[in-house]
C-alpha cells in the first residue's frame, strides 16, 4: 500500500499525518507562524515532511489556504494572513526537495473532496460544499472532481452579491455573502449587542437570551438567503455545510430548515447535510489526490 504525507497548511495552524490503507495516523498540529511570512511558512511545511520521510512515504498531499493553480501546484493568490504566499511553487519546492510526486490543492477544496471521498458526501458524484467562519468558503464537485473554473478560482460563494444596496465601489465583498453570512458577521453584530460575545461559541452559550437569539435568527436567514441562491442556481443534490459553528445543533438544524422552505418545489429534492470529517477532511481530501498519482 503507498503511503501518503499529508498536510493541511492554514492562517494558523499546520496539521499533519500519514495516509496508508484508507486511514490517517500521526496526525498533529503546529503553529504556523504565518505573520512570518509565506517563505517562512514553507519551511516549516518542509521540516514536517523531513520528519515523515524518517519513516518513507510515496507521494504528499497539501491542502493551503490561498487560491491555487491546478496544474503547478503555485499559489496564484493569497490574502495577508500570510504575506509574501502569493507566487509560492509549492509543488516544486517539494518535488525537488523529496524527489516524490505532490498535489496541492486549495484547503475548501481539498475538504470537499474528503467529504466526498470519506464523509458527508459518499455516493454523490455532485455536490456543493461550503464552510463557515472567519469568511464563507465554497468549493464544486462534479463528477467526483473539483470544477475550478478558467482561472483556478471558482467557488468563491462568499463574494457572491446578496444584498446589493450594499454593493459598489471598489471593494470586491461589499453586499457579499461572507459580509452577511460569516461567522465574523455574526460577532461583530453581537459585540455591538453586548462586547463580551466576541466568538460564536459564546454567542451559542447565551442563546436563550431573547435578544442574542434574535440576532442568531437573523444571521441565519442570511446563510440560507445565500444557500437558497446557489440551490437554484447548480440544482444540485447534495449541499454540505462545515466549518466548526455548523456544529452548533441550533445552527445547522435551522439553516437547513429554513433553506429547504425558501426554495422552489422542484428543487426540494436536494439534501443539507453537515460536514462529517471536522478537521481531518483537508488532511483526507489532499491524500486522496496525492494517492491518485501512484496508483499502481
Amino acid at each position: 500500500m503507498k503511503r501518503i504525507a499529508v498536510l493541511d497548511i492554514g492562517g494558523t495552524a499546520m496539521k499533519s499525518g500519514l495516509f496508508c490503507g484508507g486511514k490517517l495516523s500521526q496526525v498533529r498540529e503546529t503553529a504556523s507562524e504565518a505573520g512570518l511570512g509565506g517563505e517562512h511558512v514553507m519551511k516549516r511545511a518542509q521540516e514536517l515532511l523531513l520528519r515523515m520521510q524518517e519513516d518513507g512515504f510515496d507521494a504528499v498531499g497539501i491542502s493551503t489556504a490561498g487560491q491555487v493553480e491546478r496544474e503547478t501546484g503555485r499559489i496564484r493568490y493569497a490574502n495577508g494572513n500570510i504575506p509574501g504566499y502569493t507566487g509560492m511553487p509549492v509543488k516544486e519546492r517539494i518535488e525537488q526537495m523529496f524527489r516524490k510526486p505532490a498535489a496541492v490543492e486549495n484547503d475548501v477544496n481539498a475538504a470537499a473532496i474528503g467529504e466526498g471521498r470519506f464523509g458527508a458526501g459518499r455516493g454523490y458524484p455532485d455536490y456543493l460544499c461550503l464552510t463557515y467562519g472567519t469568511g464563507v468558503g465554497g468549493a464544486i464537485v462534479m463528477n467526483g472532481r473539483i470544477y475550478s473554473g478558467s482561472a483556478g478560482s471558482a467557488g468563491e460563494f462568499g463574494a457572491m452579491v446578496i444584498h446589493g444596496s450594499g454593493a459598489g465601489g471598489s471593494d470586491p465583498f461589499a453586499g457579499c455573502y461572507e459580509r452577511y453570512a460569516s461567522v465574523t458577521a455574526l460577532v461583530s453584530r453581537a459585540r455591538m449587542l453586548d462586547s463580551e460575545l466576541d466568538s460564536g461559541r459564546k454567542i451559542f452559550a447565551r442563546l436563550t437570551e431573547p435578544d442574542v437569539k434574535g440576532l442568531v435568527d437573523a444571521w441565519i436567514d442570511e446563510i440560507a438567503l445565500g444557500l437558497r441562491s446557489l440551490i437554484h442556481i447548480f440544482n444540485p443534490p447534495c449541499v454540505i455545510l462545515g466549518g466548526g459553528v455548523m456544529e452548533q445543533p441550533y445552527l445547522f438544524g435551522q439553516a437547513a430548515e429554513r433553506t429547504m422552505q425558501s426554495i422552489m418545489p422542484g428543487f426540494r429534492n436536494v439534501r443539507i447535510v453537515p460536514a462529517e470529517l471536522k478537521n481531518t477532511a483537508g488532511l483526507l481530501g489532499a491524500a486522496a489526490l496525492a494517492e491518485e498519482l501512484v496508483q499502481d
